[in-house]
């Protein structure tokens, strides 16, 4: 099965190159996506674009994919299966819950000269960072790349209720699938609250597994999309 990779802030495609052969080599084939404004070098990128190349990789893909965002990303996937309910498999949603209709996509850190960097350490300190020695935070932060202010400013448009049949794996890594799930009770995420079927998948690891554990993030990835019915 084709498995689209969508990293979240400041990240391009090469966020998973330690998943890809780990994704290949359990027989399915990674896409890993590089955002417009987000590694390909076009800094007046909109998220109106960057939802029409996650879109143009789903009508791409061979046969029904499946659709993995990470963090901020987890909102792209979600308008994805808002744009092709019926040709996408199932969805994974890594580290973070989609913003709901009429919400600004990722209002997290300023926009300043126009773009959103990475801010630094400081705000991740905890459970989001606690498994990055400094080694890999250097090659994190080194390899971060500003996001363009009409990305995490644009605001997010769902239009059709069908994204809710679509399968949902909420991998759940900085925090626990309790944790999750009390959250969604208490009217935080009123998409995946909506959501019909959703499933729940803890890994230990901070916020970004796909560098600290690429192996078993796979591994849940694949058993994801093997478990889709109908697959």
């Amino acid at each position: 099965m084709d498995i689209l990779l969508v990293a979240g802030l400041w990240l391009d495609g090469s966020a998973w190159d330690d998943v890809v052969p780990e994704l290949a080599a359990l027989g399915h084939r990674p896409v890993p996506l590089t955002l417009p404004g987000q590694g390909d070098g076009a800094a007046s990128a909109t998220l109106d674009d960057q939802v029409a190349a996650v879109v143009a990789a789903v009508d791409a893909a061979s046969g029904r994919p499946f659709v993995v965002g990470h963090s901020a990303a987890t909102t792209l996937a979600w308008l994805a299966a808002d744009a092709r309910p019926e040709k996408i498999a199932g969805v994974a949603l890594v580290g973070g819950f989609p913003a709901p209709d009429g919400r600004e996509y990722a209002p997290f850190f300023p926009v300043e000269d126009g773009v959103m960097r990475f801010p630094g350490w400081a705000p991740f300190e905890g459970p989001d960072a606690a498994d990055l020695d400094e080694a890999a935070r250097e090659r994190f932060a080194s390899a971060t790349v500003p996001v363009p202010g009409p990305v995490v400013q644009g605001v997010v448009r769902l239009t059709d209720p069908r994204r809710f049949e679509v399968p949902v794996t909420l991998v759940c890594p900085e925090f626990s699938p309790d944790e999750a799930r009390q959250w969604l009770a208490a009217g935080e995420s009123p998409e995946l609250a909506a959501a019909k079927h959703l499933s729940y998948v803890d890994i230990d690891s901070g916020h970004w597994p796909m560098t600290t554990r690429p192996r078993e993030l796979a591994r849940i990835l694949a058993e994801a999309a093997e478990g889709v019915p109908g697959v």
